[in-house]
């Protein structure tokens, strides 16, 4: 069977997977990172770490199915679903294993990757997102509650919606979209078993005044090994995933900060 190949967008290109066109874009050269933005996002999330990146890597931004240019499709959102498509797109790029950066909701998307295709990952890089629903500070997780197709109407005119709007296939979707983003979020979720059995190493990033709760991130360290004694002297005991947490920095502001790129950098040029 001949595989697909991906058909030219406006700025980047599309690749036909699992009955979507998904929307990504390749810059720079280099051992391939996968990029998954924020929920309700675009690759525009990434405007200042990916020059970043692409100055020694090959960043392959993706947008989520039914974000920006991706098309939306027939299925419920899951975050399995779109780990998937994640990985679909790689093997029709012939991208044998690559690195994954998520970003809020695209962090548990790159878990997912991680976690349903772990020989596809290198390493994983988590920003601002748990491994667990619980992980979520509750206001944030009652904002999650209330977010339906209702809420995407009176969100039209926002600037998230504009920029959806600027390069939807389906700009009238976007209640739609939101009804079933707020569906994923509303589904409760542990994923602490797949991660204490993670091999890859990861770095698990969120600000100091985080949605995400600075303690869930602890514990999400210490599931991967990491945090839970004294590597001693001599650093013998020190596992190869790492913790960071920004000062003075907020959920809306861990993937713009000028400290994300070196942190990133140092953790995937490391042995």
């Amino acid at each position: 069977m001949n595989t697909p190949q991906p058909q030219a967008a406006d700025r980047g290109s599309y690749a036909p997977v699992n009955g979507i066109n998904l929307y990504y874009e390749v810059h720079g050269q280099g051992i391939p990172i996968v990029l998954l933005h924020g929920g309700l996002g675009t690759v525009a999330m990434y405007s200042s770490l990916l020059p970043a990146l692409a100055a020694s890597r090959q960043v392959i931004a993706v947008e989520l199915r039914g974000h920006g240019h991706s098309s939306l499709g027939d299925a419920p959102l899951t975050f399995e679903t779109m780990a998937d498509d994640v990985f679909a797109l790689l093997q029709t790029l012939g991208i044998q294993q690559a690195d994954v950066c998520g970003y809020s909701l695209g962090g548990e998307v790159a878990q997912q990757v991680a976690y349903r295709h772990p020989e596809a990952v290198r390493k994983l890089v988590v920003v601002s997102a748990a491994c667990k629903r619980n992980g979520w500070h509750p206001e944030v997780l009652a904002g999650f509650d209330r977010m339906d197709a209702e809420t995407g109407r009176s969100w039209v005119g926002s600037p998230l919606y504009q920029e959806y709007a600027a390069v939807a296939p389906h700009p009238e979707d976007w209640p739609e979209l939101i009804g079933r983003v707020g569906a994923l979020l509303r589904q409760d979720y542990d994923w602490s078993a797949q991660a204490a059995a993670l091999k890859a190493p990861a770095l698990i990033v969120v600000g100091d005044s985080d949605a995400v709760d600075p303690a869930h991130a602890v514990e999400f360290f210490n599931l991967l090994g990491g945090g839970l004694r004294d590597v001693g002297w001599d650093e013998a005991g020190m596992v190869r995933s790492r913790l960071a947490v920004l000062p003075a920095t907020s959920h809306y502001a861990t993937f713009s900060s000028p400290a994300l790129p070196p942190i990133i950098s140092v953790f995937l040029d490391a042995s």
